[in-house]
C-alpha cells in the first residue's frame, strides 16, 4: 500500500508538467486529500515556483504530507524538487529530495542534447553514476507544457507526449492526453476559500502516465486536472487504482516574464 501512497503524492505535481512560450512565471500553493470526497481528510500541502530569468526557467516544488493508513500507522512523506531548464528546452539540471519517515534519498540528475541525441546522467549517494540515451522526442518538464497547450489550442481532443520525470521514476514517461467535458472535472470543495483564477481559456483534461520504455504496460497512474493556458493547474485528482489524492489551488500569485531579446 505504502508505495502506491507515495507514488500518488509524488505525481501530484509531478505528472501534469507536460509551454515554454506559454508558460507564465507564478507561485502556486495546494492542499492535499485523500479520496475525491467533499470531506476528504487533508493530508499535506504541496507549493510549485516557477520562476523565468533570460537563461531559462527554476522550478521549484515541495510537497509534504502525512497520512494515517491505520490507527497506529502513519506515514510521513516529503518530496522537494530544485531544478534548471534552458530557454531552448535542451538542457535540465535537477536536484530531489525524498523523505519517507525519516529516511531520505537524494538525486542529482543532468538532461542534455549533446549532436542530436538527449544523453541522462543521474547520479545518487553511494552509487556510481547512471547514464543512459531518451528518446528524441522527449520533451523536457517546461518545453512539454508547451506541447500540451499547443496542441489545445489547435483543438485536439486526443494525443501522446513523451516528457522526462526526474521525480517519479527518474525516466520517460508516454502521457496519453484526452479532453473532458465540464461535467466530468472534479467541482471545487465548497469548503475551501476562493481563489482569483487566471483570465483566459482551460481545458479539463485526463492524462494517463505508462512508463516509456514499457508502454505494454498499464498506466501506473492517471491525473484529471484542469489546466490553464498560461501553465497553471487546478483540481488535480491522482488515481493509482489503489490510492487516490487530490490537490486543490488555495493561493497564486502570477509574475510578469523577463523581456529578454529573440535568440
Amino acid at each position: 500500500m505504502h508505495r502506491f501512497v507515495c507514488l500518488a503524492v509524488a505525481a501530484l505535481l509531478c505528472g501534469p508538467q507536460l509551454a515554454y512560450a506559454q508558460m507564465q512565471p507564478h507561485r502556486a500553493e495546494y492542499v492535499l486529500r485523500l479520496g475525491n470526497a467533499a470531506n476528504a481528510p487533508r493530508i499535506g500541502t504541496a507549493v510549485q515556483d516557477i520562476s523565468q530569468d533570460c537563461a531559462g526557467w527554476h522550478l521549484k516544488r515541495d510537497i509534504a504530507s502525512e497520512i494515517a493508513l491505520t490507527a497506529s500507522w502513519k506515514m510521513a512523506l516529503s518530496s522537494k524538487l530544485d531544478a534548471e531548464e534552458t530557454r531552448s528546452g535542451n538542457n535540465l539540471r535537477y536536484r530531489t529530495v525524498q523523505v519517507q519517515n525519516g529516511n531520505t534519498r537524494e538525486t542529482k540528475g543532468r538532461v542534455q542534447k549533446d549532436g542530436g541525441e538527449l544523453r541522462t546522467e543521474i547520479v545518487q549517494p553511494g552509487v556510481p553514476p547512471f547514464q543512459f540515451s531518451l528518446p528524441n522526442a522527449t520533451l523536457l518538464p517546461v518545453a512539454a507544457i508547451d506541447h500540451l497547450i499547443e496542441r489545445l489550442r489547435a483543438n485536439a481532443t486526443a494525443f501522446p507526449a513523451l516528457t522526462f520525470d526526474p521525480e517519479v521514476v527518474g525516466d520517460v514517461f508516454l502521457v496519453d492526453v484526452t479532453q473532458l467535458g465540464n461535467d466530468r472535472l472534479r467541482p471545487a470543495r465548497p469548503s475551501d476559500k476562493p481563489v482569483a483564477l487566471p483570465k483566459g481559456k482551460s481545458w479539463p483534461l485526463v492524462m494517463s502516465f505508462t512508463r516509456g520504455r514499457q508502454q505494454a504496460q498499464r498506466p501506473m497512474f492517471s491525473v484529471t486536472a484542469q489546466v490553464f493556458e498560461n501553465g497553471v493547474l487546478d483540481r488535480l485528482t491522482v488515481d493509482t487504482g489503489l490510492v487516490t489524492v487530490t490537490a486543490d489551488l488555495q493561493t497564486l500569485e502570477m509574475r510578469p516574464a523577463p523581456n529578454c531579446p529573440r535568440s
